[in-house]
């Protein structure tokens, strides 16, 4: 006699992986599909999960850092095991670094076969090298953990200090079933994964009675402040207060760059006279002298200037990490900026307006910058130079303030970065604090897929060789991605020559004369091939009203460069020579 018994219904690790991430309102992924990961990619896709295949997993990682830092919320990276998971590290290291929260999911060999080294296809203890590299690391063994694991990434990555997750899911993982009902309930969606942290009170009132009695004081905001997104706040902040400010790279937009308020026109003079500086989101890393040197009024690099600071941040163990910080406040930005609004507030009209001869020194020194600017900008030289060049590039984002801007390489993302204005907050992405090359085609790919506006790169040639093949991932995917390459021949510029006379080129000079462009046309793309101010404005407005793919090829002189733009002084020579 036999019995007629129903089947329990059964799910496996493919569909938790996806169904947790879903649950958990993750709807892109960015990676390279290959072995384990393969099927995970097409489940995924048919799941509704858009996943967006790049051509190297570094860029791919690039991707999924600078969308975290985008929409707050862990961008997905996704790679084979061993080699895959290698590359996809550089930029999980990046990503820690700028405290962008991403997850680096990457397929592995079976424990065992690992512990003992038995020689598995592309074997490596993948979670043992990620763990010094990121914020945290975790493994999935067994497809009832896969919820426990994942929620863990997406929190680790983004409370407080947002940084890089390493998750690593063993090929067999993936195969493992049990039944769909216990693994619907294994899955977690994460609650308040970013909780605020107020500051203390007292730390806030201590802070604002050491910016009430300067006399010069001046506010830095860093990325930390952008990516934050309580753009209003800050904003009222700094108007209030009636505080001149200076932004970092990154943070410049947050108040457009032309607000009277801005210092970034007399940062060499701000930085060594204020008296009180408030750091919001900003960290006295070398990008600030260590808040110490000559930049500051210095005498020497290891000098403090007598400067005294408040930082807000959300790490207490920032504080004091290069000079004395007089009054840390701890806590995330939107909550610390907040209560200090709070204290402002009940101040009444009592709050006292900066010295107007500290406002006019500053407006004075702007002044005469800005106009030796505008001069050097109106010129017209054969071969156009970076300024000329940039003159069109500042008039169209001007024009197109919704347009994200994407910078990199070491002439191209100095002078971007001063001659470029901003207008709107995360609008404008750049190399970071690494200050690395090969952030600038996953950023721009993510840019345009997270956003959906017009994304403008402006490469050196040099920083574009890092991950110009991702032109092929902006046209699959049609994305309104315009590159524009300041191609000078080489590394900094293309007149270093061979010492020796023999027929290898200097180890900076590139192919004379390449056309970059023809590279974008290969994959379908539009390529314009540029030499003048008029030709390459015709070019890229034309790129970002129809929102194709272009890749601009914008020949500049070749003597233009200058070598390791504005930190030669961390380009050791040898001297001169016997």
């Amino acid at each position: 006699m036999t019995t007629d018994t129903q089947s329990p219904e059964l799910t496996d690790g493919f569909h938790l992986v996806i169904d947790a991430l879903k649950l958990n309102g993750i709807d892109t992924i960015f990676g390279l599909p290959g072995i384990p990961i393969t099927d995970l990619t097409r489940k995924a896709q048919a799941a509704g999960i858009r996943v967006i295949s790049f051509r190297h997993e570094q860029n791919a990682g690039n991707a999924a850092a600078i969308a975290g830092f985008m929409t707050q919320k862990p961008g997905i990276c996704l790679t084979v095991s061993a080699p895959g998971f290698l590359n996809g590290l550089t930029a999980l290291s990046n990503a820690t670094t700028n405290c962008f929260p991403m997850i680096l999911i990457s397929g592995s060999s079976e424990r065992e076969i690992v512990d003992l080294q038995q020689g598995d296809y592309e074997e490596m203890d993948q979670l043992a090298i990620a763990k010094p590299l990121c914020k945290a690391a975790f493994r999935v063994l067994h497809a009832e953990d896969i919820g426990v694991g994942i929620a863990r990434a997406i929190r680790a990555a983004v409370s407080g200090r947002p940084g890089g997750v390493y998750l690593d899911l063993p090929a067999k993982l993936f195969a493992q079933t049990m039944d769909a009902a216990a693994g619907k309930a294994s899955l977690i969606q994460v609650v308040d994964p970013a909780p605020r942290q107020i500051p203390a009170p007292d730390a806030v009132q201590r802070a604002l009675n050491l910016l009430k009695g300067a006399k010069r004081p001046l506010i830095v905001l860093g990325k930390g402040a952008a990516y934050a997104q309580a753009d209003a706040d800050i904003r009222a902040l700094v108007e209030k207060t009636g505080i001149p400010y200076l932004p970092m790279s990154m943070a410049k937009g947050l108040l457009p760059d032309t607000h009277p308020q801005s210092a970034a026109a007399a940062r060499s003079y701000v930085l060594p006279e204020a008296d009180v500086v408030m750091l919001i989101g900003a960290r006295l890393n070398w990008l600030l002298s260590h808040g110490k040197g000559k930049t500051w009024g210095g005498k020497s690099h290891k000098d403090w200037g007598g400067q005294k600071f408040i930082q807000i941040d959300i790490s207490p163990q920032e504080a004091d990490s290069n000079v004395r910080i007089d009054a840390p406040v701890v806590g995330d930005i939107g909550s610390c900026v907040a209560a200090m609004l709070g204290g402002i507030s009940t101040m009444g009209s009592g709050w006292p307006k900066p010295s107007p001869d500290w406002l006019g020194a500053i407006d004075e020194r702007k002044d005469r910058n800005i106009a030796k600017m505008a001069e050097t900008l109106a010129k017209n030289p054969v071969p156009m130079n970076f300024h000329s060049a940039l003159n069109v590039m500042r008039d169209i984002i001007k024009t197109n303030p919704d347009a994200i801007l994407v910078n990199e390489g070491a002439n191209a993302l100095d002078f971007t970065r001063s001659i470029v204005d901003m207008y709107k907050p995360r609008k404008r992405l750049d190399v970071g604090t690494w200050g690395v090359m090969g952030i600038g085609m996953g950023f721009a790919v993510a840019a345009a897929v997270v956003s959906g506006q017009p994304v403008i790169a402006v490469e050196g040639d040099s920083a574009f060789g890092f991950s110009g093949m991702e032109v092929e991932t902006i046209c699959r995917y049609n994305l309104p991605v315009c590159v524009v390459v300041f191609n000078n021949n080489g590394v900094y510029r293309g007149t270093d020559v061979n010492p020796t006379g023999g027929p290898d080129v200097a180890p900076t000079v590139f192919v004379k004369g390449a056309r970059y462009d023809k590279l974008m046309e290969a994959f379908g793309g539009v390529g314009v091939h540029v030499t003048t101010p008029a030709e390459l404005r015709k070019a890229v407005e034309a790129a970002v009203r129809s929102r194709k793919p272009t890749l601009i090829n914008a020949v500049i002189d070749e003597t233009a460069g200058t070598e390791s733009g504005r930190i030669t002084s961390l380009n050791p020579t040898s001297g001169k020579k016997k």
